[in-house]
């Protein structure tokens, strides 16, 4: 159960304000050995090649999701269909306009990833552009981040432990087993504990902008379409619950709504957001040298049974200046107690926008 805590004041006060989760937090990682004991003693017996000698988060912020290590499968073989003249094919064509994809260019190789498959495979190993990546989308966040697989040397891959922290993915990597946090990218435990993986930039946008944009990309498809309910929200209702399950702890969003969506990106080396809502009012915002855009057409993944028909949240472009062009960096729209999960005194610009106002 989340508790929301209401501040009278904003700005930075308000952002630096501790959560008892937070607190928590700070206080386990001033005894790294007592952290390492608790993990030893919960995980150490499923999980006998992950070195939990040097950790520095409490364990009790680890929560089993249900399923086992794998329970969710990551993809590691990918299939695709590509687009001819902007016109999907075989499996591809069941996709409809508004439903979300995650998309991706590197080096002109454009590829599309159907949040109707992510939802029940989280994870797909692939390669781009001769970039191996790993595309990831957390349903419990609605959290989509493309990480750079290549870490000191090698190339990992990556599956789902069936664990949560914050209510996030927790990933491992197979060729050392660390676990990583998929919200931020860096490895908690394990042998590689203290890395982070480099994030790709991506989009989060419908099937119908990513067919305009390129009309000759790829679009993942599933090895087996009977094997898994693809096009079915397994989490129906979710955008419009009072709060996620699977957190422990207080987590402040005040005056946002726990579920309410916020732009998530780095500005000048610290996490920055945007709350959705605010910037859906002004259409586009400019911080610095990063614009944020939004339009219509991109139905929300985890509202209605069926994903093609969840209600419109819109197309959302986060890019910074770079001479004269515009390049697309990497952002995530995610809820508002994910990020204040992760990023407590994170800035929100448009946090005084009034939720729920007419």
């Amino acid at each position: 159960m989340i508790k929301l805590r209401r501040f009278s004041t904003f700005g930075l006060a308000a952002a630096l304000a501790i959560s008892g989760t937070v607190a928590t937090a700070l206080a386990q990682a001033r005894s790294p050995s007592s952290a390492a004991s608790a993990f030893e003693e919960r995980f150490s017996r499923a999980w006998p090649n992950t070195d939990f000698s040097s950790v520095e988060i409490p364990a009790s912020e680890i929560l089993s999701g249900g399923p086992p290590r794998d329970g969710i499968p990551s993809i590691d073989t990918p299939q695709f269909v590509r687009l001819k003249n902007g016109k999907p094919s075989e499996w591809a064509s069941r996709l409809r306009d508004k439903e979300p994809v995650i998309s991706i260019e590197i080096s002109g190789d454009a590829r599309a990833y159907p949040l109707r498959i992510l939802m029940w495979h989280e994870i797909v190993n692939d390669e781009v552009g001769v970039m191996p990546i790993a595309v990831t989308y957390c349903p419990l966040c609605n959290a989509s981040i493309v990480f750079d697989r290549r870490m000191r040397g090698q190339v990992l891959d990556f599956g789902t432990t069936g664990l949560l922290r914050h209510s996030d993915l927790v990933m491992y990597d197979r060729q050392t087993e660390s676990w990583w946090q998929q919200f931020t990218g860096s490895a908690f435990a394990g042998t590689l504990q203290g890395h982070k993986l480099k994030m790709v930039p991506s989009r989060l946008e419908s099937f119908a902008a990513f067919r305009q944009r390129h009309p000759s990309g790829l679009v993942l498809v599933p090895e087996d379409p009977n094997s898994r309910q693809y096009g079915v929200n397994p989490y129906g209702g979710y955008d419009s619950a009072a709060a996620p399950g699977f957190l422990t702890g207080e987590v402040n969003t005040y005056p946002l709504a726990a579920m309410d969506r916020v732009v998530v990106f780095e500005l000048d080396g610290a996490p920055a957001g945007v709350a959705l809502d605010y910037l859906r009012s002004v259409k586009r915002v400019a911080v610095n040298d990063v614009v944020l855009e939004w339009e219509p057409g991109q139905a929300s993944a985890l509202d209605t049974r069926n994903i093609a028909d969840g209600k419109d949240v819109g197309n959302v472009v986060v890019q910074k200046r770079v001479r004269n062009a515009k390049v697309d960096i990497p952002h995530q729209v995610t809820f508002a107690f994910a990020y204040r999960s992760f990023f407590p005194a994170g800035a929100i610009i448009g946090l005084q926008f009034n939720h729920g106002a007419e």
